[in-house]
This record gives C-alpha cells, sequence and structure tokens, in this order.
C-alpha cells in the first residue's frame, strides 16, 4: 500500500536550523525539500505541484518575507498547509494566512509533530 507521508517544503535561511529541521522531518518519514529564502521557496513552489505543506522562517532576506510567502502560498494554492516560524516576531491572528499556524522558535520535535498532526499530515 501507497501510504507516503506528504512532501513539505522548509524555509529558513540559518543553515544550522534549516538542517536540523530536515533532519527532524525526514525522520519522521516526510519528503523535505529545502530553500534558504522565499523567493527560493516560490521558484520551488512554481516549478513542482507536489508539496502539501510549506514551514516558513519569518525573517530573511529576499524580497519577501515568510509571512509574504505564506499569503502567497495561501493565494496561489489554497490547499496547502502553511506553518510559519519564527524566534523574534509573533504575528497577530490577521497577519498569519487563513488556517496556518505559528511556531515560536526554539522548536521542540513533540511541537513540530503536534503541530502537523493538528494540519492532519
Amino acid at each position: 500500500m501507497g501510504s507516503s507521508k506528504p512532501r513539505l517544503l522548509v524555509v529558513e535561511d540559518d543553515g544550522l536550523i534549516r538542517m536540523d529541521l530536515v533532519d527532524m522531518l525526514s525522520d519522521r518519514g516526510y519528503s523535505v525539500e529545502e530553500a534558504t529564502t522565499a523567493d527560493e521557496a516560490l521558484v520551488v513552489l512554481e516549478a513542482d505541484l507536489g508539496f502539501t505543506a510549506v514551514l516558513t522562517d519569518i525573517d530573511m532576506p529576499g524580497s519577501i518575507n515568510g509571512l509574504g510567502l505564506g499569503n502567497i502560498a495561501h493565494e496561489r494554492w489554497p490547499t496547502m498547509k502553511i506553518v510559519v516560524i519564527s524566534g523574534r516576531y509573533s504575528p497577530s491572528a490577521g497577519v498569519l494566512p487563513p488556517g496556518a499556524k505559528f511556531l515560536s522558535k526554539p522548536i521542540s520535535e513533540r511541537v513540530i509533530e503536534q503541530t502537523l498532526g493538528e494540519l492532519g499530515l
């Protein structure tokens, strides 16, 4: 039976944090791709429509930040699940894309698992 786990895109400009997230999610059986900026993430998402969810940091270099990426992803791919992550900001409810989850850094494995479970992943 093909019970393959959802494909996730991790968007984080800090290499160590990105590597930790990718490893943590891969260890749980998810297929994980990565991008270092929101601009790069949009290119990846437009080229490959197979992603189920985006986990994105807010504060990154480039023309858009993680909140912008989340809102664009929600508009273009309404079924995509979005998790916004930050160690600096705590966005108010109206700023996050509809249905998005917010996680504050540092993130524990338990919190990641619980959040993905809440999103049905």
